[in-house]
């Protein structure tokens, strides 16, 4: 089943990001990917850019926590947080897939906030 292919081949990219092995992290994508940072209107022509990009981060994570992976068919989304100098940053990841390999992909990332007071007796803290 190809979903199946399609989600050992998202554990394996996460587990390669969160241990910092480009090679393998890179693998998932398709040679022509395209992958774009809305909040910064980015956008990654291909793999081997996507790869270079990544290397030449200034700061590595500290921390990488996949939080759930969901998804069908061809289009698939993972929450996670990537922790850089102490911070979390939550993320959103949603691929596209051709072929088992991604085509498109497209990341937000989000700084945590404190929760207002006032909604309190409505909500319930989770970590």
């Amino acid at each position: 089943m190809q979903e199946d292919r399609i989600r050992e081949a998202l554990n394996a990219h996460w587990q390669a990001s969160a241990v910092g092995d480009l090679d393998a992290e890179h693998a998932i994508y398709h040679d022509d990917a395209i992958c774009d940072y809305p909040q910064s209107g980015e956008r990654i022509i291909g793999r081997s850019n996507l790869q270079a990009l990544r290397s030449h981060h200034p700061e590595k994570p500290s921390g990488f926590n996949v939080r759930r992976i969901q998804g069908e068919g061809n289009l698939w989304v993972t929450e996670y947080t990537i922790n850089y100098q102490g911070r979390a940053a939550y993320t959103v990841s949603i691929m596209e897939f051709c072929d088992d390999k991604v085509i498109h992909e497209t990341q937000y990332f989000s700084d945590p906030f404190e929760a207002p007071a006032w909604r309190s007796r409505w909500v319930q803290q989770i970590a």
